[in-house]
């Protein structure tokens, strides 16, 4: 499997690279307009009259090979299209195939066909659509007419999910070669309906190998990074996870994330805090281990044991405590995973992340979108690359992902049901197998608990991480609906149990 996704620009160079070695627009608009046809013939009877949509550009010209295929196959075939491509171009080539009539927008009335394709724009557009293509779509859209996308729907930005105008919500997207990240991010995800990937006759030989490249979140990815058992194991060669609990009244946050670090493996798990705190662990819990640690101080000698991972945020509560025991952690270069209220503790401080010393001891940082804005939004300006980002790539969730992790040296993970892992060298992965079950009190402090067991068993940091979200996604569709974050927690497993 090849998860790799290619922005647009990617695509754009590795249609570049394959002129160069022989294998022309031409060739390529031909394969990607008879990838189309194939997608329609494969859900429509005989006879079905359809209705292709041409735009200007190249998808454009998909659309005409398309609409050339299908009339060809005996299908009674409308075009419609307001703009003639470009002379002398691979487009107008196409079009000049086309034999039969092409009627514009205007007149255009959905429901006079079975199936409509979307060929109007492709993924590099850069601009909200109007005049009487935005009026196509709403009518399109509100017509119920299934619809086949090419590319990415019309309207939608292939490198970051987003739309500024009126975009096509199609039935199904046929995209080519590699998937782009307007397939996976949301809302983008939602308007492409099922995404089938074609072959047009490009290789990986095409693709520059220059940086390191966005993937689409699986096994595939982190496999090799597994915890091995050896035979002659014990609880702590396994790995120690410590869970910082919050006050006596909330508790109940670092005991989701202590139950689900224990049961995705780790070989030992300890709660830490105020006694008072303890006592209401102690009725919930009995595998999982407690120890009284007060203050910042008593929690910094605690951390001369041989812990593994620690998490902390949780419910420990917001503040001065807390990013006290977050510098401890720090100091004593064990990986550490922060969430919730640690994030906040760290607000105007990320200075204290960033310049910790040993990068063996990976920190993971767990944000969902508003605790990134007010954590990350105030620094994104200081990173280079970002600044050098047009307006609307600094938009993207990738790439705002991808600056916080340079930023402050740990592993992002950007929540949602497009969660996005970032790495500080650059690597980057989106997770879509998260459904709307997750979105539950709770959901995430099972999330932060599956990071620091990965963490504790020996996996490197951005492994420990993926490998975690793409967890917390499959236990999700597991459960399906009624999922409660205590349930979550009590389902988890080792990672080979989902794979």
């Amino acid at each position: 499997m090849n998860d790799r996704i290619l922005s647009v620009a990617e695509m754009v160079a590795a249609d570049a690279a394959a002129a160069s070695q022989g294998l022309g627009v031409d060739c390529l608009m031909l394969a990607a307009g008879r990838a189309v046809a194939e997608a329609a013939c494969g859900r429509l009877e005989r006879g079905a009259r359809i209705a292709v949509l041409c735009g200007p550009g190249n998808n454009g010209g998909d659309g005409y090979v398309a609409a050339r295929i299908l009339a060809e196959r005996g299908f009674p075939v409308g075009l419609y299209a307001d703009a003639a491509p470009t002379k002398d171009g691979a487009a107008a080539r196409a079009q000049a195939g086309w034999s039969g009539e092409t009627s514009p927008f205007d007149p255009f009335d959905p429901g006079s066909h079975k199936f409509v394709i979307d060929a109007l724009y492709g993924a590099g557009l850069s601009r909200p659509i109007d005049g009487p293509a935005a009026a196509l779509i709403a009518r399109l859209n509100a017509s119920g007419v299934p619809i086949l996308s090419v590319d990415v729907p019309s309207g939608l930005d292939g490198d970051t999910g987003a739309f500024d105008g009126p975009c096509v919500k199609a039935d199904e997207t046929v995209t080519f070669f590699r998937l782009k990240p307007g397939h996976l991010l949301l809302p983008g995800r939602e308007m492409c309906g099922r995404v089938t990937l074609a072959d047009i006759g490009l290789t990986d030989a095409h693709v520059e190998a220059r940086g390191a490249a966005l993937r689409r979140n699986g096994p595939h990815l982190w496999r090799h990074a597994l915890p091995a058992i050896e035979t002659d194991t014990h609880k702590y060669k396994r790995g120690h996870c410590l869970v910082v609990s919050g006050p006596e009244l909330q508790t109940g946050a670092s005991r989701l994330a202590a139950i689900a670090a224990l049961g995705a493996g780790a070989g030992a798990v300890t709660l830490a805090g105020a006694t008072d705190a303890l006592r209401i662990h102690a009725a919930h819990v009995t595998a999982i281990m407690l120890r009284e640690a007060e203050t910042p101080a008593d929690f910094a000698a605690l951390l001369e044991r041989p812990f593994r991972s620690v998490v902390i945020g949780p419910a420990a509560g917001a503040g001065e405590p807390t990013f006290e025991r977050i510098e401890a952690t720090l100091r004593a270069a064990v990986p550490i995973v922060i969430d919730a209220d640690g994030l906040t503790s760290l607000i105007g401080r990320l200075e204290t992340v960033r310049t910790r010393k040993d990068r063996d001891a990976p920190v993971v940082m767990t944000p969902h979108a508003g605790e990134f804005e007010r954590v990350f939004y105030p620094v994104l300006s200081g990173d280079a690359v970002y600044s050098s980002l047009t307006k609307r790539l600094k938009k993207s969730k990738v790439e705002q992902a991808r600056a916080a992790a340079r930023i402050t040296g740990a592993i992002i993970v950007l929540k949602g049901a497009d969660t996005v892992i970032a790495s500080p060298d650059g690597r980057a992965a989106i997770n879509d197998n998260a459904g709307p079950q997750l979105a539950t009190a709770g959901s995430g402090d099972v999330l932060a608990g599956l990071i620091g067991s990965h963490l504790a068993q020996g996996m490197p940091g951005f492994e420990a991480a993926a490998s975690a979200v793409w967890l917390h996604g499959a236990l999700g569709a597991a459960i399906g609906h009624g999922l409660t974050a205590d349930r979550l927690a009590a389902s988890v497993g080792p990672l080979e149990q989902f794979m």
